[in-house]
């Protein structure tokens, strides 16, 4: 067992995508949308005040859950969310997150900035940032494939 703690963190991962904010926008905005670059949710429900839920993780390896509830949306500008992570039954971060669409010469620039709490030596923050990059680069090879 992990000595309690508490490791807080803000990262933000700039990218830019060729695509208009409205289309990055519905990558996120819409179940079937985001299950092509994100882990598929058993549970979507896309307001605020609304739930997105769900399960994984890799073969033979711990389950993931990763529980948000939206803050705020603002359609193609702003998306907030806070959100929890556990590996089985263990909690080991909790976060708020906030992904910007921002018009740019050919398309969007997209700021996610996640500021988290990471419990217990569970997870990094660097763990999670790269996590995070790879689904980012994954949101990018699905808009340009569609």
């Amino acid at each position: 067992m992990n000595e309690p703690s508490a490791n807080h963190s803000t990262f933000v991962i700039k990218r830019n995508y060729k695509h208009s904010p409205t289309r990055v926008f519905a990558a996120w905005a819409g179940q079937a949308a985001k299950a092509g670059w994100f882990p598929k949710a058993e549970e979507f429900d896309f307001r605020v005040g609304g739930r997105e839920f769900n399960r994984g993780g890799p073969s033979g390896g711990p389950v993931y859950t990763f529980d948000a509830c939206y803050q705020e949306i603002v359609p193609d500008k702003r998306i907030v969310y806070s959100y929890t992570m556990d590996m089985e039954d263990t909690r080991i971060s909790v976060s708020v997150t906030t992904v910007e669409f921002i018009p740019a010469e050919g398309g969007t620039r997209l700021i996610y900035t996640e500021q988290g709490v990471f419990l217990d030596g569970h997870d990094t923050p660097e763990q999670r940032e790269h996590g995070t990059k790879w689904l980012l680069d994954r949101l990018g090879d699905a808009l340009d494939s569609q």
